[in-house]
């Protein structure tokens, strides 16, 4: 059974998945005195600890998911390091526009354009790799990014007048794309779905710290050796970072479909239809209580007599190829591009990527916000705050995103299991959205205590808890909404995400090009007020998803199989 049948089964809804078996209490393992070897259940399914896995791994010695535990974090410290430096390097010009202006009388008004460049050109970049990643592996997109982002930093480091202040955001944005989408996918394709939220929260640890500490450092730099060298720094990691990809990453694209899938035991009975295979894996189950269609329809399952064991390992060379081609790669692959491209539109009719577009585009809004009203207000009287204290305000937002990455990261894997447990076993992509209540109350209210506190000109200590509210709401808006996706549609990876960096990076750069303007008009309590109750409208919406989530899903499941099928070539 291909993958294209398991898709086009009636039974399957994209993102619900059967995660967890009791039967796998009296299956077998390869070595029984291994605490983390693999368990395979009567019905062929891989599992660990009760958990089936997903995706079902192969019997290949390249399939990532077969990697040693050190491979993985290599490669993941590696998908890391991008992942905050590309956030620190789109971060950091704020904290060189008082020299800019001193030095060449570039307005902020202009700098300010640089900032909305840099979103269209984050969104759009995410945008148009993502076909590129497909078609030539996700390696390449890593090396053209980060020698983009090189570009980018040598620019910023030798800019003098207006355009070169715009133009070198264009190049640092688009440098992020990799980290947008590309990331996420390579991450996926590392770890099982159980492990998504875990992995996941040192994604947006990684995108936490580079946001943050980015503008803190290079307030730090501009203070003591001058702006040109928070660019000059940007060029030197970004050398040694492309260096590190070049020769020490390994390509995590992996073809698992032509590889024969979990249920082993039934693969002499591939002839079966799906009426007569629900039967035999019923019987083979001993007519238990389970969801068959479930286990029918894990992902990547098929009944090939292929597993990929006899499949050789590939040298070191091999692994660090800048460029694997898709199987299905036709001549140059220009017209596979376009067509991916044009397929690609139509993500954003999927409502949980608007849903997940809108919860990352809320929580880069407010960064603007904020930060903003430290920039203008904090330098000056009745504050007075040197740059290297206005920089300091960044840490109680580390802090923060730290305490809301261990919230909704391994907790809410945790806890998807344990739901899954009491659904038969069955785990819903909706599970995550509980873990956003939470927060939707905590950083709307740190949102607004911080306008208060500074209209007020309340006490530092509650200024400081106000940001750590806004950092731990943060980076639960971007660990629950990229689990909730990955759940939902876990083929379609780096197009779901590529739909939300659209829809994140362009209400952002509307909100770049607003928020001065109404800071002009309006207090800052009464603004934080009003995008303090949207921001709670939002996250709020969660619950209808989690009540209508499975609907949607199962409705968007025709777009969902019909791109898979054009992208993979079936």
């Amino acid at each position: 059974m291909k993958l294209e049948k398991t898709l086009s089964n009636d039974s399957f809804i994209p993102g619900t998945i059967n995660i967890y078996s009791t039967e796998a209490k009296d299956s077998y393992s390869d070595n029984e005195n291994d605490p983390n070897s693999n368990q395979i259940t009567a019905s062929g399914l891989k599992t660990h600890d009760n958990i089936i896995l997903v995706p079902q791994p192969t019997d290949s010695p390249n399939d990532p998911l077969n990697w040693s535990f050190g491979k993985k974090i290599w490669n993941l410290i590696i998908l890391l390091v991008i992942t905050g430096f590309t956030a620190g390097v789109s971060n950091d010009a704020g904290s060189t526009e008082d020299s800019l202006n001193e030095l060449y009388g570039i307005s902020y008004a202009s700098m300010n354009t640089g900032a909305g460049v840099l979103f269209i050109a984050i969104g759009t970049g995410t945008f148009l790799m993502a076909p590129f990643a497909n078609l030539y592996g996700h390696k390449i997109s890593y090396i053209i990014c980060i020698f983009v982002g090189l570009m980018g930093s040598l620019y910023f480091a030798l800019q003098k007048n207006t355009a070169d202040a715009i133009i070198n955001q264009f190049f640092v944005g688009w440098s992020e794309a990799c980290a947008e989408a590309h990331v996420q996918q390579s991450i996926s394709a590392l770890f099982f779905q159980h492990q998504l939220g875990s992995t996941l929260t040192l994604y947006m640890l990684a995108t936490s710290v580079g946001t943050y500490l980015g503008p803190l450092i290079a307030g730090f730099i501009v203070e003591s050796m001058g702006f040109r060298w928070v660019g000059w720094l940007g060029v030197f990691i970004a050398t040694g970072l492309l260096i590190t990809i070049i020769f020490g990453l390994h390509e995590t694209r992996f073809d698992r479909h032509k590889f024969s899938g979990v249920i082993n035991s039934v693969r002499s009975h591939d002839h079966l239809d799906d009426a007569d295979e629900k039967k035999f894996i019923k019987k083979l189950l001993g007519n238990k209580n389970e969801k068959i269609d479930q286990v029918i329809n894990v992902q990547h399952s098929s009944l090939n007599s292929d597993t990929g064991y006899n499949e050789l390992k590939k040298s070191y060379l091999q692994q660090i190829k800048p460029i694997t081609k898709n199987p299905n790669l036709k001549g140059t692959g220009f017209k596979q591009y376009l067509t991916q491209l044009k397929l690609m539109t139509k993500v954003f009719l999927f409502i949980p990527v608007i849903y997940g577009g809108l919860l990352w585009g809320m929580q880069d809004s407010l960064l603007t916000f904020y930060l903003t009203v430290e920039d203008d207000q904090y330098y000056n009287a009745p504050f007075n705050y040197s740059t290297n204290r206005v920089a300091m305000m960044n840490m109680p937002c580390v802090i923060g995103a730290i305490i809301g990455c261990m919230y909704a990261g391994p907790l809410s894997d945790w806890f998807t299991v344990w739901m899954a447990k009491r659904n038969n076993g069955v785990m819903e992509a909706e599970f995550r959205l509980y873990f956003l209540f939470v927060p939707g109350i905590l950083a709307p209210l740190g949102f607004i205590l911080f306008a208060v506190s500074t209209d007020k000109l309340w006490n530092w200590r509650v200024t400081y808890f106000a940001l750590g509210l806004i950092g731990y709401g943060f980076a639960c808006l971007g660990d629950v909404g990229l689990a909730y996706l990955m759940d939902a549609y876990p083929e379609m990876i780096i197009e779901m995400m590529c739909g939300v960096s659209i829809i994140n990076n362009y209400m952002s750069c509307v909100f770049t090009f607003t928020c001065s303007l109404w800071l002009d008009k309006m207090s800052n309590t009464n603004i934080f007020i009003i995008l303090g109750i949207l921001e709670f409208l939002l996250m709020m919406c969660a619950l209808p998803l989690i009540i209508h989530g499975k609907r949607i899903r199962k409705y968007t499941k025709t777009w969902y199989v019909d791109y898979i099928n054009v992208r993979d070539g079936f």
